[in-house]
């Protein structure tokens, strides 16, 4: 059996009580299509990907720089679904944010744990029903989803918008399709009998997971770091450096429109389209991206070399922890450089003035600082 993307048919609705569920067609067989567009978007899609990872093998210690594109993730995919943190909230300990924001910050803070986690298990795991469900733990645990099975398929009906099934947006199939549709579709992503490009299988996987809708909540982020992993998982990309939540977030409802376009109107080839456009763009931002982290160390090294004298080790030191934890304090700077009270208070009153970072508190005492120009490198 094979499917033609032109004519494919999404599924069909069937009766609930005093409402209907749609059951999504299977999608773990060969894909083909006509449309010659497609062709050339996925190549250009498929160009970017990889100027991004022949980027990132370029970059020395890469890994610097992993963190804060994992923490801009984390807040936008979370602000899709409402939350309210921004990337400089996200960065603080949890005493720092004020309780009206802890929520928010928690579910942020459950996302990047999930997504590293998730990363860190394709090490051992492929990606799995098993790898997914351990992601989705890792999300509600302590938030507000907490009640609604943590790391556990649904074993109710769920339904996007309105109030109850028979006023929703859209409700996906019963919960006693999610076990047989999640196994299809974890096949057709290791399925090596047939020939479908990644980022076309991703596509459809993407579409194919939102439609399922496996769990009570937390779909939208899981259904996104779905893409990430998939890219890593086949040596696309060797580092997760690909986000496409920012390119959704930026047009909501055009995000909606096309997932909606597919179940309503049979039309997976404009929700392709879309997605491979959102590919390119993104790659290419994080090459840019990058590509001025890069320029960044590079200026405040020669800075800090310069204008530090015997004071530079511990500058430079203190500048590479900044890449990956890019708030500290006094009392950080005492550790990570092995210095004086004295002469990190030193050390933090040089880099202030020079503007690599900026005090946030305001206060005279338990000052914490912001590593500004690099953080904002990651702002929308």
């Amino acid at each position: 059996m094979s499917i033609t993307i032109e004519t494919f048919k999404a599924g069909n609705w069937q009766s609930g009580k005093g409402y209907k569920f749609f059951i999504p067609e299977k999608v773990n067989t060969q894909w083909s299509w006509k449309d010659a567009q497609l062709n050339t978007l996925l190549e250009r899609a498929s160009i970017k990907l990889g100027e991004l990872n022949s980027y990132a093998r370029l970059v020395p210690n890469i890994d610097l720089f992993i963190q804060l594109h994992v923490t801009k993730e984390a807040v936008v995919s979370s602000k899709i679904e409402g939350t309210q943190t921004n990337i400089n909230e996200a960065i603080l300990p949890e005493e720092e944010i004020s309780p009206e924001k802890r929520n928010d910050w928690k579910e942020v803070r459950n996302y990047t744990k999930a997504l590293v986690h998730a990363i860190e298990g394709l090490k051992n795991l492929p990606i799995s029903t098993r790898l997914i469900k351990q992601a989705h733990g890792l999300l509600l645990n302590g938030v507000r989803g907490e009640t609604k099975l943590p790391g556990e398929f649904r074993s109710s009906q769920n339904w996007i918008g309105g109030s109850s099934p028979a006023d929703a947006v859209f409700v996906p199939p019963a919960h006693f399709y999610v076990e047989e549709l999640m196994g299809d579709l974890e096949n057709f992503l290791h399925n090596d009998q047939i020939n479908v490009p990644a980022l076309i299988r991703i596509g459809i996987a993407h579409y194919q997971f939102e439609t399922i809708h496996p769990f009570l909540d937390g779909n939208g982020r899981i259904g996104r770091l779905l893409i990430t992993l998939f890219l890593v998982d086949q040596d696309i990309l060797s580092q997760p450096l690909l986000y496409l939540s920012s390119y959704f977030e930026k047009n909501k409802s055009n995000y909606y429109d096309n997932l909606t376009r597919v179940r309503e109107k049979n039309d997976m080839l404009q929700w392709l389209k879309y997605f491979l456009v959102g590919v390119e763009r993104t790659a290419k931002e994080a090459v840019d991206t990058l590509s001025e982290i890069i320029a960044l160390k590079q200026q405040l090294e020669t800075q800090i070399h310069d204008e530090l004298g015997r004071r530079a080790p511990a500058g430079l030191k203190l500048l590479q922890n900044l890449f990956v934890q890019p708030i500290t304090t006094v009392k950080q700077i005492e550790n990570i450089c092995q210095l004086s009270k004295k002469s990190a208070g030193s050390l933090a009153e040089y880099f202030e003035k020079a503007k690599i970072v900026e005090e946030v508190t305001g206060y005279s005492r338990n000052r914490i600082f912001r590593f500004e120009p690099y953080l904002k490198l990651f702002r929308e």
